[in-house]
């Protein structure tokens, strides 16, 4: 990537006044953090008060990082932390089976074990996550360059997620990881492009990096995240604050159990046609297919 030529500076750049402020000589005053850079001192900038400075570096720092790797359009791809691929949900089955059989009778192993084997049944939904990263990369690495050249961006965890940035590895392109600090260790997938990994502390602020760049968002199995975020998404196309984007939520049999979308309508707390802001696919070929009709172009974000 050719990087744009900076322009003449007249004044000293922030960098370098860093580097100026090193040489000073080291004195009761110098040693006081009134006297640090403002933009050094990582004491001030987490203070309470500093949260809009905060809130305004984690949008830009992520927004510049993108345009400077020319990433204009993505596909977002929500899912299961928890639904991994069989091979894994086969071991977690097997372990469960294994402990439930040391302790006949234990209604808590016996309930691990049921989890466990409808996790297994769901980990195909992480060979189509994978698929599909595949397809929207290697479609998007043989396009010109008037078309859209769309870009996998997940949560950058496991499960589902790892599944479609590890499509996209496959296919030998980028994707974007969306990682959050949270109080359980949670560490970005290997499959996320490096220099497209990026870690949050704002909820808020990941999910308006979702939508900025998104022209179409697929829907996996999950559960309060993933439903967090669709519904966001929903809302936000209902009351036209963003623009319309195909919603894709994968695997019907589990949508349709999970989530009631007819009692809205029939409650009277939605209009019937807002079941037309999604669709349900079964397949990654499916989703693919309803990707490439979509014609939504620009910044999603008013």
């Amino acid at each position: 990537m050719t990087k744009t030529k900076e322009p003449h500076q007249v004044f000293p750049s922030a960098g370098d006044d860093v580097g100026s402020a090193k040489l000073v000589p080291e004195t009761a005053q110098t040693h006081s953090p009134s006297y640090r850079l403002a933009y050094t001192d990582t004491d001030f900038l987490l203070r309470d008060e500093l949260r809009p400075v905060r809130l305004q570096l984690e949008l830009l720092k992520p927004e510049l990082l993108q345009q400077e790797n020319g990433i204009h359009a993505t596909v977002v791809i929500f899912g299961s932390t928890r639904i991994p691929d069989a091979e894994a949900a086969t071991k977690r089955l097997q372990k469960a089976e294994t402990e439930a059989a040391a302790k006949p009778g234990n209604s808590t192993l016996l309930r691990k074990v049921a989890v466990a084997r409808r996790v297994l049944d769901k980990a195909h939904y992480y060979d189509e996550a994978r698929e599909l990263g595949r397809l929207i990369t290697t479609s998007s690495q043989h396009s010109n360059a008037e078309q859209c050249q769309l870009v996998v961006i997940t949560g950058g965890g496991p499960g589902i997620m790892e599944g479609a940035n590890r499509g996209a590895f496959d296919a030998g392109g980028k994707s974007i990881g969306l990682n959050i600090v949270l109080p359980m260790e949670q560490s970005p997938n290997p499959y996320v492009t490096p220099e497209l990994c990026f870690q949050f502390h704002y909820f808020a602020i990941r999910k308006m990096q979702f939508l900025m760049r998104a022209r179409a968002l697929v829907a996996f199995p999950g559960g309060f995240g993933t439903l967090d975020e669709l519904f966001e998404t929903l809302t936000l196309i209902q009351t036209k604050k963003v623009k319309p984007v195909p919603i894709l939520l994968f695997g019907k049999e589990y949508w349709q159990r999970i989530i009631n979308f007819d009692a809205l309508v029939e409650e009277g707390t939605i209009d019937p046609e807002d079941l037309n802001l999604f669709q349900y696919v079964e397949t990654a070929q499916e989703a693919w297919e309803a990707i490439r009709a979509s014609s939504v172009q620009g910044d999603n974000i008013k």
